[in-house]
């Protein structure tokens, strides 16, 4: 269904604020729910440098812009709308619902909103990382290890986890190389883990990353030394993209792991409703740490959990409407009104 218009401004049953697996399966889920959405997407995913989406089923190694593309002509097919645009505000109307404005001036109104923005990796700052992001430098190993399997891996430590990280990419490489850099010296156990599984130690600061034919070939130390490696590992700090929702009163909040900030999100519950009556979340502006199938999973959550309230809204006004028309009639029984809806089934009955 599309949307209307309303004093000058279109309006929808939903906005989709960002377009990404979360955002499309959202709306295509509230489409075939027969909602009008307009979904708004700035055209900045996140794995945009990934050759291919893995762990998707029915998709696996499909290159992000194709699936993107594909979810689009599919929200489409249900009647949804999407536009090109970065949302700057969001503000609640005094008559219901939220009133939305783009950098480009324009406004859109929505009775409920679904914002699924993702994060912004913030990357150390070591020459040749944010370059090869997505590429050679990787985070997950279940979105990249199959990729950079048995090969020669480093892990740039920056934090308490990477001890962990190192342990955890061992399973697809027997050359792993953990670089402390700026990360913590690791305990006693610690060494005895990494040396138990194989895994090299490399003290001093990481100074760059050295490239061959624009691909990783290994890490420079600053004291000189240059260490061969395919790939190298890092793990980013997680920033939501929802700078926009500070005017309702959305602040993202800090996720810890191990007494370690890794991220700041936007807290909701189980289904993405957030604190604000009418706003849901879903994908990684929710939970840093999902995965593509996890994050369209959660659109399609929050879809449904949003089209159950809108319900839940409609048949109160419908109740609310009904019995006004019938409260200039007090004689108007129970019974009365019994008979009504047996004689409104009836005539359903008869194709009346």
């Amino acid at each position: 269904m599309n949307g209307y218009e309303e004093h000058g401004e279109r309006a929808y049953d939903v906005v989709v604020v960002g377009g990404g697996a979360a955002g499309l399966s959202g709306a295509l889920t509230l489409g075939r729910a027969r909602r009008s959405v307009l979904v708004i997407d700035a055209g900045q995913p996140r794995n945009a440098p990934a050759e291919g989406v893995h762990g998707l089923l029915g998709h696996e190694g499909t290159p992000p812009a194709t699936l993107l593309a594909n979810g689009r002509a599919e929200v489409r097919g249900y009647g949804g709308e999407i536009v090109d645009g970065t949302v700057v505000a969001a503000e609640r109307r005094a008559t219901g619902g939220f009133r939305v404005t783009l950098a480009d001036g324009t406004a859109v109104r929505a009775e409920r909103l679904l914002v699924t923005t993702g994060l912004v990796d913030e990357l150390p700052a070591v020459p040749g990382v944010a370059e090869l992001w997505g590429t050679d430098v990787l985070h997950c190993p279940y979105c990249h290890g199959w990729e950079v399997r048995d090969q020669a891996i480093g892990v740039l430590a920056g934090g308490p986890h990477a001890v962990r990280q190192a342990l955890l990419w061992r399973q697809w490489s027997e050359n792993i190389t953990l670089f402390l850099h700026t990360g913590p010296e690791p305990g006693d156990e610690e060494y005895e883990q990494l040396a138990a599984r194989g895994v090299a130690v490399v003290d001093g600061t990481v100074a760059a990353l050295e490239t061959a034919g624009g691909r990783l070939s290994g890490v420079r130390l600053a004291d000189g030394p240059v260490i061969a490696c395919r790939a190298l590992v890092t793990a980013p700090y997680f920033a939501a993209r929802a700078d926009f929702l500070a005017s309702l009163g959305l602040e993202p909040t800090g996720q810890e792991m191990a007494g370690h900030e890794i991220a700041r999100r936007i807290e909701a519950d189980a289904t993405g409703a957030t604190a604000v009556p009418g706003v849901w979340v879903a994908g990684n502006v929710a939970d840093p740490l999902e995965k593509v199938a996890g994050a369209a999973a959660s659109g399609v959550h929050a879809a449904a959990a949003i089209n159950a309230d809108l319900v839940a809204e409609e048949t109160r006004r419908a109740v609310a409407a009904r019995q006004s028309s019938f409260s200039s009639c007090s004689s108007f029984s129970a019974a009365q009104e019994r008979e009504v809806c047996a004689r409104v089934l009836g005539d359903r009955r008869h194709g009346l």
